[in-house]
């Protein structure tokens, strides 16, 4: 399929109406669309066909305070193509968009619909963005909680089941929610990638016979280990460098790989090095999402697995339930667990309510 990469010759199907860059370019972005929703989208349209070769986006702020990013057009455009070459999206395909413009998985969505000439269908962020929707939706890129609660209502689980092509990134998908999702019709997939990377570089299949642990590179990605155990990232197409992720994986020779967790969320509790997610995994059919592993200071161990929760646990069924050095050494109860904008676990934060709880 060919895709267009001239923005003086790119337009963007808003709910089956076409708008090209002269709708835009030049043009106060508040008087243009009535509603919020649409006016987020518009200020993005008015950055983008505007004659700078980059727009802003903010970071995700899970390793800290989100900041602003640079982020390159042509090279937006380039990881829309991957994207869409992989998924074998074409013109006319109806895309949902219920996602932050801030950041930059709602911008790409936009990026897609703007290079394959897709549909998109507009509606507010939620946490059940199909509630309202009508239209048989061909793509959609949405988080872990939005799937959860969509998955809650027989409706919005109709709803969920019929996209025929779904993507999922921003957090992690547990076991649960995967093993529901592997009987899907048709194709779910758990996206690898970052900021920097603009969107993901990788695909994890979740539904149907090929779902798997492993991530499968897109085209023209190249995946090495670091000698700590991280994987690089080499995709000149959207990135000017090779990046070294925080991530710890086990990577295969086909280049596909699997995430263990990341590198600053490892433990080292006498001498034994605990990864965070790991111990979370074991934990989460026992307690649910009520809870986060962190970790704090110790003259004996050096550091200690502590267990965060938000509600009563049995202290003899955790630790029975884990191996011996995964289990918490202190288990510290907390109102509620931070979070980040885009709903992630924010460990710095956590770790340091936990420090000021047990100091007390």
């Amino acid at each position: 399929m060919n895709y267009e990469f001239d923005k003086n010759k790119q337009q963007v199907l808003i709910e089956g109406k076409a708008f090209s860059r002269k709708d835009f370019k030049g043009k106060e972005p508040s008087r243009f669309f009535a509603s919020n929703v649409l006016s987020d989208l518009y200020v993005f349209l008015h950055e983008w066909f505007n004659d700078e070769d980059f727009v802003w986006v903010k970071t995700s702020g899970s390793t800290g305070t989100p900041k602003p990013f640079k982020a390159d057009k042509k090279r937006m455009m380039h990881s829309a193509e991957m994207t869409c070459s992989f998924l074998g999206l074409t013109p006319g395909s109806t895309a949902l968009l219920c996602m932050k413009m801030d950041y930059i998985a709602g911008k790409m969505v936009v990026v897609r619909s703007l290079i394959a000439g897709l549909n998109l269908i507009v509606v507010a962020t939620s946490g059940n963005p199909l509630k309202e929707i009508t239209t048989r939706i061909d793509f959609a890129a949405l988080v872990p909680l939005q799937v959860y609660n969509s998955l809650q209502h027989p409706t919005e689980k109709e709803k969920l089941t019929n996209i025929r092509h779904l993507i999922i990134g921003g957090g992690a998908i547990d076991e649960k929610m995967a093993g529901m999702l592997k009987s899907f019709p048709n194709a779910v997939y758990s996206t690898y990638g970052m900021t920097e990377t603009l969107s993901h570089i990788a695909l994890r299949r979740l539904s149907g016979n090929h779902a798997s642990e492993f991530y499968t590179p897109l085209e023209g990605v190249k995946l090495s280990i670091s000698a700590e155990g991280t994987l690089i990232v080499e995709a000149p197409q959207v990135a000017t460098e090779s990046l070294t992720t925080n991530d710890m994986v086990e990577l295969h020779p086909d280049q596909q790989f699997k995430i263990l967790g990341r590198k600053d969320n490892i433990i080292n509790s006498g001498g034994i090095k605990i990864q965070i997610e790991e111990v979370e995994r074991l934990l989460r059919p026992l307690l649910g999402d009520s809870f986060a592993i962190t970790s704090l200071p110790d003259p004996k161990f050096g550091e200690i697995v502590v267990l965060a929760t938000t509600e009563s646990v049995d202290e003899f069924v955790v630790k029975t339930y884990l191996p011996a050095y995964y289990q918490p050494k202190s288990i510290i109860r907390i109102e509620k667990l931070p979070f980040t904008e885009t709903g992630k676990i924010e460990r710095r934060k956590l770790k340091e309510l936990v420090k000021d709880i047990f100091s007390q």
